[in-house]
C-alpha cells in the first residue's frame, strides 16, 4: 500500500515537472509572461486641452489608471457599474448627447472605445465634432449664428472626465470579439477589462486653465512653425522693395477629436497641395523676375486653434522681425487664400467658389479668376462668385487679416458655396478617400494662372507664357500619398529627398511649441510637415547660387539657404527667400525658460479674444485588455487552497505513520 502511494506521488511529481517544462519553453522571460496576460491595444487618444477659461478633451478622472469591464453600447442600456463602452461611429453623437443629459449614466462611464473601419466610414452620411460656425468669435461680421457646418455637433469642444480612444481597424475587430465573449460569459467568474492610462498632468496637479498650468509647467502652448516663400526671391538688402505683394495663403493644420488622427484631407490639406502644385507650375515659367508684382506663398499652422499662425504672422510683420525680413505689410495688395479644394468635382465639372469682401482688389482678383477659367475651358473648370446671401467669408485665415485691417483686399477659394461640402470637417474621417485629385489639380491650375495674370498684368489668353502654365497631376497624386496616407506616407520618395522624417503616418495636428521660438529653429523643434514644406518651397522658388552647390558656412550670405541638408548631411545651397515664422498665441511670451501669459491689449481686438490654447503634459498614454476573475471566485480559490493544504498535511501525517508502521512490521 505504501509503495502504491509513493508511486502515485512520483507520477504526480513527474507530470507536474513536465507541465512546468512545457510552460517554461513557451514563456522564456517576464515579457513573454506579460504578453500572454496583457493585450496592448492600438488606438488614438483624445487628450486634454486647456485655455484661459477652462478645459476641453479627455483625461482619466484622477491620478490612477482606469480599469473597467468592456460592454457594447446600447441606447436603452443602463450601466450597473463603471464600464468601458465599445462605441460604433453611428452612436457617437447620441452617446455624447446622453452623457450631457443623463448624469447617472455618465457617472458609470469608465472609458470609451470608438470603433473604426472602412465599412463604418462608407455608411456614415457625415460626422463633424466641430462647431456649426467654427471659431465664430473671430468673424469680421456680426452674424455669428450662421451655420457654415450644419452637421457640426461640437463634441470635441467639451470636457470629459473619462478616457476616450479611437481604435485602429485591427483593434476594432479584436475588441468586438472580446465584448461578445463578455456578453456570453456574463455570469461566469472571469471577465475581460480595458485598462486606460490617460493621466493628464493638469488633472493630477489641478491646473485647469492655461495661466495656471503654464506657471506650474504642466502644459505647453499649442503652436509650431508656418512657412513662407517668395517668387522670385527677394533681395532684402536692396533698398528697392516697392513691388506690390500678392500673398497666397493656405493652412496646414487640421483638428480632430483624436489628437494623432488629424488628417484634414479636404479641410485644409487639399488647399496646401493646390498651393504646392501651383508653385511648382509657376517655377517652370520664364521671366518671373520681370513680373510687375511680387508673389509670396505662405502656409500657416495653428489656424484651427484661434488662428495662431496668421495672427502671429501679422504681429511679426508689425514688429518687422527677422522671420518676415523682406516683407512690408503696406505693400500687400491682395490676400488670396486657397481653402478646401478636394471636393470641387461634380458630374465631371470642377467647380469652385470665390468668397470675397467687396473691394477693388478683390474685384480685380475675380476678373483674373474668370480669365484663368477661360484659359482652362477645355478642362471643364468653373469659378463662381459665392452667394450674396452669405454673411461674409467662411472660416478662414483671411478673417485674421480683415480683423486687423478691414480694408484688406482678399478672396477665399473654396469647393463650397453656402455650407461646407466636407461632411467630415475636423473629423478623423476626413482622409484621402474624401477628396478627388483631379479637383485639386484644377484648383492649382486656376490659382497658378490667376496669379500669373495678376502679377504680369497680361490679360492675353493666347499668351504663350500663360498657356504653358501646366500643373503636374503626378505630383499632386504623390503629395496626396505622402501627406494623407500611411503607405507610403512621410517615407515617400518625395519627402525622403528633402528630410529625414521622424514618423511615417502623417498627422496634421498643430502640436506644441518646443523651446524658445525662433526664425531659425533647430530641425528638432520643427515637425516633419513644416520641414518638408520649407525644403519643397525653397527648392521650387530658388535659383542656383554660383558655381557651387554643396552647402558651406557662407551659404547663408546673399540670400542663400541650404536645402536637403537632412538627407546626406551636406545639402544644396540655393538662393531662395524661404523662412519659418513661429506660430503661437500673441498673448504669450517665452521668458527665462518659461511661458508667461501677457495681459490683454485693448489695441489688439483679436488678442482680447485669444483663448491661449495649451496641451496638458503626460507621462505615458496606453490602452490594454486583459482578463480578471471575480472577487468571489478569488475567495473561493483561496478557501479551496487552504482546504487542500490542510488535507495535504493530514494526508502526509497519516502516510508517514502508515509507512513507519509498515517498516517496523517488515
Amino acid at each position: 500500500m505504501a509503495l502504491k502511494i509513493v508511486f502515485l506521488l512520483l507520477l504526480f511529481n513527474f507530470q507536474f515537472r513536465l507541465s512546468l517544462s512545457d510552460q517554461t519553453n513557451s514563456m522564456e522571460s517576464v515579457p513573454d509572461l506579460q504578453k500572454s496576460m496583457y493585450m496592448v491595444v492600438d488606438g488614438y487618444p483624445c487628450v486634454r486641452l486647456v485655455n484661459l477659461s477652462g478645459e476641453i478633451g479627455c483625461s482619466n478622472p484622477g491620478r490612477d489608471k482606469v480599469v473597467a469591464p468592456i460592454v457594447k453600447y446600447k441606447d436603452t442600456r443602463e450601466l450597473a457599474q463603471p464600464s468601458a463602452i465599445l462605441l460604433s461611429m453611428d452612436d457617437v453623437q447620441g452617446f455624447f448627447s446622453r452623457i450631457s443629459n443623463d448624469s447617472s449614466f455618465a457617472s458609470n462611464v469608465g472609458g470609451v472605445l470608438v470603433e473604426s473601419g472602412v465599412e463604418i466610414q462608407n455608411k456614415l452620411k457625415g460626422f463633424s465634432p466641430a462647431q456649426k460656425f467654427p471659431q465664430a468669435e473671430f468673424a469680421p461680421y456680426h452674424n455669428t449664428s450662421y451655420e457654415w457646418n450644419p452637421i457640426g455637433n461640437g463634441v470635441m469642444w467639451k470636457s470629459y472626465n473619462f478616457p476616450v480612444f479611437l481604435l485602429s481597424e485591427s483593434s476594432t475587430s479584436t475588441l468586438q470579439e472580446v465584448t461578445m465573449k463578455n456578453e456570453k460569459t456574463e455570469k461566469v467568474y472571469a471577465t475581460n477589462v480595458a485598462e486606460f492610462d490617460l493621466v493628464m498632468q493638469t488633472t493630477k496637479v489641478g491646473t485647469h486653465d492655461s495661466e495656471s498650468c503654464l506657471k506650474e509647467e504642466t502644459c505647453l502652448p499649442l503652436g509650431g512653425y508656418s512657412v513662407w516663400s517668395a517668387v522670385p526671391p527677394i533681395n532684402s538688402s536692396s533698398s528697392n522693395l516697392s513691388k506690390p505683394i500678392i500673398l497666397t495663403v493656405a493652412s496646414m493644420d487640421a483638428a480632430s477629436f483624436f489628437r494623432d488622427k488629424s488628417l484634414g484631407a479636404d479641410s485644409p490639406i487639399s488647399g496646401v497641395i493646390s498651393l504646392l502644385a501651383a508653385v511648382d507650375a509657376l517655377s517652370h515659367v520664364d521671366g518671373l523676375d520681370d513680373l510687375n508684382k511680387q508673389l509670396v506663398f505662405l502656409v500657416f499652422t495653428g489656424e484651427a486653434w484661434g488662428y495662431l499662425g496668421s495672427r502671429r504672422f501679422l504681429l511679426e510683420l508689425d514688429q518687422q522681425s527677422d522671420a518676415v525680413r523682406g516683407l512690408n505689410s503696406t505693400l500687400v495688395e491682395l490676400v488670396m487664400e486657397i481653402g478646401s479644394t478636394g471636393r470641387g468635382l461634380s458630374q465631371g465639372n470642377k467647380t469652385f467658389f470665390a468668397h470675397t469682401e467687396v473691394s477693388s482688389g478683390a474685384n480685380e482678383a475675380l476678373d483674373a479668376l474668370k480669365l484663368a477659367q477661360e484659359s482652362l475651358k477645355s478642362e471643364a473648370v468653373t469659378i463662381s462668385t459665392a452667394n450674396s446671401s452669405n454673411p461674409g467669408i467662411p472660416p478662414s485665415s483671411l478673417m485674421a487679416f480683415l480683423r486687423k485691417n478691414s480694408s484688406t483686399s482678399g478672396i477665399v477659394l473654396e469647393d463650397f458655396d453656402s455650407i461646407f461640402a466636407n461632411k467630415f470637417y475636423h473629423s478623423h474621417l476626413d482622409d484621402s478617400s474624401n477628396i478627388n485629385s483631379s479637383a485639386i489639380v484644377a484648383a492649382a491650375s486656376l490659382v497658378a494662372r490667376t496669379l500669373y495674370i495678376l502679377a504680369s498684368n497680361n490679360k492675353d489668353l493666347t499668351s504663350s507664357a500663360l498657356t504653358t502654365i501646366s500643373v503636374n497631376a503626378s505630383l499632386v497624386e504623390e503629395l496626396i500619398g505622402c501627406m494623407l496616407d500611411c503607405n507610403p506616407g512621410l517615407s515617400c520618395e518625395l519627402v525622403k529627398s528633402y528630410i529625414s522624417s521622424t514618423n511615417t503616418c502623417p498627422s496634421h495636428y498643430v502640436g506644441v511649441v518646443l523651446g524658445e521660438p525662433s526664425s531659425t529653429p533647430y530641425p528638432s523643434q520643427v515637425d516633419d510637415v513644416s520641414r518638408f514644406l520649407w525644403n519643397f518651397l525653397a527648392d521650387r522658388t530658388s535659383i542656383p547660387k554660383g558655381n557651387t552647390s554643396v552647402c558651406s558656412h557662407d551659404c547663408g550670405k546673399n540670400g542663400g539657404v541650404c536645402i536637403r541638408a537632412e538627407t546626406d548631411g551636406k545639402g544644396v545651397c540655393v538662393i531662395s527667400t524661404t523662412r519659418y515664422v513661429p506660430a503661437y498665441s500673441t498673448r504669450l511670451k517665452f521668458d527665462s525658460g518659461t511661458w508667461k501669459v501677457l495681459p490683454p491689449n485693448s489695441t489688439d481686438p483679436m488678442g482680447m479674444l485669444d483663448p491661449v490654447w495649451t496641451e496638458s503634459n503626460w507621462n505615458t498614454i496606453g490602452l490594454r485588455v486583459y482578463t480578471v476573475q471575480d472577487a468571489a471566485y478569488d475567495r473561493l480559490v483561496l478557501l479551496g487552497g487552504i482546504a487542500v493544504t490542510v488535507l495535504s498535511y493530514f494526508a502526509i501525517v497519516l502516510t508517514r505513520a502508515y509507512i513507519t508502521k509498515a517498516l517496523k512490521q517488515d
